[in-house]
């Protein structure tokens, strides 16, 4: 509805701004202000012709305004536009009448589970690649901020229109690895009496003790004697598979199912990394120097060149990396998404640069820099370290705090900004806990409608509203009116908190309501619309939650 009201406001300011003879003006911006002090929707096409004019922008706005008032009397939108003000230093904002907000909720009943959606993205294929945790240990709470960073936001993207996949990326090969290796036979060593030395850069967690033991088990070894036939590589292929189990199953339970699982060891073999340095070598891209092979990154905007093959005629991590990229753009994805922890922002500059070497934009390649989470359990920072083994598992969270619980805090902050994850706040059944406070809020709904139906008092409906005229009212229908702007700035910045904000803000103003307006009133009338009102919060936040993949539970 805000949509529609917007698009006919364009072209009534473009029909006002012919009393400019001659003017060729810019393209018409509308605007949804942040604070309903300066309305619903806001204008700053004074400000822009201020130049051409070589007027004051508060002039100029003064003499459009009346011109817009003159129009709206004729227009269809005179009876929901309540009035036009001018602000400095130039803005014309608008000002929705009752009767403004009544579509919204005749949006929300005609497009229900879909009110929100959009067709913005117009099916653009979008790759976004998460999580990718090497397969060296479980899944951390930082691979959880990930997780419900990258699940949410594919949910978005294909809420508005976008072809968005999720993709995890196994790196099965590699000194990591290795490393892996070499630590579970360390501990199947010890487990049998052998006396060794644990490798100093060793995976210390006691999980590797239990797939040590499992890996005997399955082999059926008993002595040394057995351990000795196992070649290095079964210690290393069996730890990826053990480890890959795991980490699915993680991530299964906590609502995150990926669409594509690629694999290094099949993606960027040797074959397919000589094919790309001889490509980029033909382009003028690779050089070589006292006996390594240096890919031009500073083309692009890197601080240096990168090795991609060092003089002993291994590659860097950053040469399977490339093929990597390259493999998913021949898939046909026209924008890449990878979303990575915070020690890996000096990476951004040599992907972007490769990106364009491959002859792609740089745009066409978002890195997303998902800042790490302090845990806190009973006021203490809980200390986490994967190689010493002592941290906290996205795994002890869930069962900690629960599904719900732990996807939605760890959405609570913007990924660029640290977050703080309280655990005993996140177990509150309190208005303090902001996941319960939604959920609470979509619950109370689900009673008051309950008790509606029991005691036959009325009915909500699905149009034709004309009582719905308190602050309150006014304001729960402009947050509502919201949805589908907060979804679409989600998609434009890759950014969901702004939708756990909005939810918070949503449920905020539904509550408000509810303290301050009789729903199951005497008058059935004012009644029937409190209930449509109230089905509609229920409706927002029920999508948004679904968003989140956060459950919306009836009860509480």
């Amino acid at each position: 509805m805000f949509a529609d009201i917007r698009a006919q406001l364009q072209d009534l300011i473009v029909e006002a701004l012919k009393i400019f003879e001659g003017l060729n003006a810019p393209a018409v911006l509308i605007d949804l202000p942040s604070d309903k002090q300066f309305g619903e929707f806001t204008c700053n096409i004074a400000l822009q012709l201020s130049r051409l004019l070589k007027k004051n922008p508060l002039a100029i706005a003064g003499e459009i305004k009346p011109r817009l008032e003159e129009l709206l009397k004729t227009h269809p939108l005179g009876v929901q536009i309540a009035r036009i003000d001018v602000k400095a230093p130039g803005f014309i904002n608008f000002y929705l009448s009752p009767q403004g907000f009544y579509g919204v909720l005749d949006d929300v009943f005609r497009q229900k589970e879909d009110y929100g959606r959009s067709n913005f993205g117009g099916n653009k294929k979008f790759c976004l690649e998460f999580v990718s945790a090497n397969p060296t240990g479980p899944l951390t709470v930082a691979h959880g901020r990930q997780a419900a960073v990258g699940d949410t936001l594919v949910n978005i993207l294909l809420a508005v229109g976008f072809d968005a996949k999720r993709e995890y990326y196994v790196n099965d090969e590699g000194n990591q690895i290795n490393i892996l290796g070499r630590s579970i036979k360390a501990r199947a060593q010890q487990i049998l009496g052998i006396t060794v030395a644990f490798p100093e850069d060793g995976y210390q967690g006691d999980y590797i003790r239990t797939m040590a033991q499992a890996f005997m088990d399955a082999q059926g070894i008993k002595t040394a004697a057995d351990l000795d036939k196992q070649p290095d590589s079964a210690f290393r292929q069996f730890g990826v598979k053990y480890l890959m189990d795991l980490i699915e199953k993680d991530l299964e339970d906590f609502g995150v199912h990926f669409d594509i699982w690629s694999y290094q060891s099949k993606i960027a073999g040797i074959k397919a990394i000589e094919a790309l340095l001889a490509e980029l070598k033909s382009k003028g891209y690779i050089y070589e120097n006292e006996g390594a092979w240096w890919f031009k990154s500073t083309l692009w905007g890197d601080d240096k060149d990168r090795v991609v093959r060092k003089s002993d005629g291994q590659y860097t991590y950053l040469t399977p990396d490339i093929v990597y990229h390259k493999d998913k753009f021949a898939r046909g994805f026209e924008r890449i998404v990878n979303i990575l922890g915070p020690d890996h922002h000096g990476y951004i500059p040599r992907i972007k640069a490769a990106a364009a070497a491959l002859g792609h934009s740089k745009d066409d390649l978002d890195i997303l820099i998902v800042q790490l989470a302090t845990i806190y359990r009973n006021g203490k920072e809980v200390s986490m370290s994967t190689r010493r083994g002592e941290f906290i598992s996205l795994r002890e969270v869930m069962d900690e705090v629960g599904r719900d619980a732990g996807r939605f805090f760890f959405l609570m902050r913007q990924t660029n900004a640290h977050l703080e994850f309280d655990l005993e706040l996140a177990k509150k059944q309190t208005p303090e806990n902001p996941v319960y406070y939604i959920q609470y809020a979509y619950a109370r709904i689900h009673s008051i409608i309950r008790k509606a139906q029991e005691e036959s008092h009325c009915s909500f409906k699905t149009t034709d509203f004309k009582l719905l005229q308190q602050p309150e009212e006014i304001d729960l229908m402009r947050k509502l009116g919201l949805m589908p702007d907060i979804l679409i700035g989600c998609a434009k910045s890759l950014e969901p908190f702004s939708l756990v904000r909005y939810l918070q803000e949503v449920a905020a103003a539904f509550h408000k309501f509810y303290d301050s307006c009789r729903v199951l009133d005497e008058n059935k009338e004012l009644s029937s619309e409190r209930l449509s009102l109230i089905e509609a919060a229920r409706t927002v936040l029920g999508n948004g939650l679904k968003l989140l993949g956060v459950s919306a539970p009836e009860k509480m």
